[in-house]
């Protein structure tokens, strides 16, 4: 059983090895596409509705929106649950939850919170984690269940806004509010960023798309 399962693990790191190497393309030219990607599906009305004004000098601004066929209930349990050791990020998982695979269901224990919570840790890229602060992870700044949520740190915000529309859909509103302190931040934010944030968004339409279907 231990060799089985120290395989199973060595199978899923080189996958997410391969995976985020197939991508190293997308990181290495983000800055040449910064004025498509801050904006990549969003729509001018979708910018308008997006946001809050919590870093107004924010150097880093992305909107970016996905149409999802699923309700905003089908929706929000993909986005409340998300975070390092939590349901992963939908993303490259070797590369922001440590080598395990995002989850594919709703996970029950990760759907409670209040305002004051942590989210999420963002100081845990490629599986190393470093204790939770001030700067490196974000609060539950406030929420209303299945319509809106914002995540807040000193220097960044994230927010996610969900809009009903017809025939049982919802656009999804993700705005990214950021001042970066420091030289790795600001890397991450015009290398890393894009191409993350993309795939996360296709993550969480495949998944309640997905559960969707299967209900």
């Amino acid at each position: 059983m231990v060799q089985t399962a120290h395989a199973q693990a060595k199978r899923r790191i080189g996958s997410g090895i391969l995976d985020f190497l197939r991508g190293l393309p997308l990181f290495a030219t983000a800055p040449l596409y910064r004025r498509w990607h801050v904006r990549w599906g969003a729509t001018d009305e979708d910018v308008r509705a997006a946001g809050d004004e919590l870093v107004p000098d924010a150097s880093f601004n992305a909107t970016r929106a996905i149409t999802i066929q699923a309700t905003p209930e089908q929706v929000w349990p993909w986005i409340v649950q998300m975070g390092y050791k939590r349901a992963g990020f939908y993303t490259y998982d070797i590369a922001d939850n440590g080598g395990y695979p995002s989850a594919d269901d709703i996970l029950e224990q990760y759907q409670h919170f209040a305002v004051g919570d942590w989210a999420i840790n963002m100081n845990s890229m490629f599986g190393i984690e470093l204790p939770i602060n001030e700067l490196d992870a974000f609060k539950v700044k406030a929420f209303e269940t299945n319509r809106w949520l914002l995540w807040a740190k000193p220097d960044s915000t994230w927010s996610w806004l969900l809009r009903q529309l017809a025939d049982g859909q919802t656009r999804l509103i993700v705005t990214i509010r950021a001042r970066p302190v420091n030289l790795f931040w600001t890397l991450f934010m015009e290398f890393g960023d894009p191409p993350m944030a993309r795939r996360m968004l296709k993550g969480i339409k495949a998944r309640a798309e997905m559960m969707r279907h299967r209900s």
